[in-house]
């Protein structure tokens, strides 16, 4: 049996078929964005690229929250519903093509545009670490989907800008910057438990916070970590303060939100 085979039937055993909430995240049917699908049933699981997707319960309708990869090709896509009995419907909807805008930074550290082979160990070492908590699923958590922005500042880089450091294409931007001085505190924008903290090669000072069901938000560049794994902290408790720690031009806060194990635009959770 296959992990994700014994997975399906732990989750078609379940009698909780989606997790109510009390909010749904803007709808952005675009790479990088979120897909806010009514499925008009009651599915007992869902999955988009092979990966489990959130099923909320709100105002009386099921939906299924996907998150829709940087690399999404625009057209048709199609999430995997399953009941109850074990049967699997499709549903289907569509994505349109967005172009992001370019952006160029200067690295002043050659090494964390073009790392060593020392590097490079840790760099693995330290993204299997990061993946492990990315992958978590957490069925006792709630996520709350309209969030605060966790500092104060204005956006300085957005999501899903195309990257150039020092004139070399880099991986998209997978998060939002919020310029701020050193030391202005980062607050839990929602309720969750740490599942990961370190001092990683280029998010320098870092959080991983987890909102359940495949709701997990990341925090970098920070100057101090307040936090330790396992903690649970609720909306609005500090975690850490600003910094410029790991691959930066300059003291900010990189946040970035993952939905069923993609990276997608925080600016869709944020109510002001």
């Amino acid at each position: 049996m296959t992990a994700m085979t014994a997975m399906t039937l732990l989750l078609l055993s379940s009698k909780t078929l989606a997790v109510p909430v009390n909010s749904l995240p803007t709808e952005a049917l675009v790479p990088g964005g979120v897909a806010v699908l009514a499925t008009g049933t009651q599915a007992a699981a869902a999955e988009f690229r092979d990966e489990r997707v959130l099923l909320a319960e709100y105002q009386g309708a099921q939906y299924a929250i996907v998150g829709i990869p940087l690399d999404a090709r625009p057209g048709s896509h199609e999430v995997a519903l399953k009941a109850a009995d074990g049967s699997t419907t499709a549903l289907s909807f569509s994505i349109t093509d967005k172009q992001y805008v370019e952006q160029r930074l200067t690295i002043t550290n050659e090494r964390q545009v073009n790392p060593n082979t020392e590097d490079m160990v840790r760099i693995n070492r330290e993204s299997a670490e990061m993946n492990q908590a990315f992958a978590s699923w957490d069925d006792t958590l709630v996520p709350v989907m309209q969030m605060r922005a966790p500092t104060e500042g204005p956006r300085s880089s957005s999501f899903g800008l195309r990257r150039f450091f020092n004139d070399q294409p880099r991986a998209p931007h997978s998060g939002m910057d919020i310029a701020a001085p050193e030391g202005t505190p980062i607050y839990a924008p929602a309720p969750g438990v740490i599942r990961a903290t370190g001092n990683y090669f280029f998010n320098g000072n870092t959080i991983i916070l987890d909102h359940g069901h495949g709701l997990i938000t990341l925090y970098c560049h920070m100057n101090t970590i307040d936090v330790t794994p396992g903690t649970r902290v609720e909306a609005g408790a500090q975690i850490g303060r600003v910094g410029q720690t790991g691959r930066v031009t300059g003291p900010h806060l990189h946040w970035s939100i993952n939905l069923n194990n993609v990276r997608v635009d925080p600016a869709l959770f944020i109510f002001e």
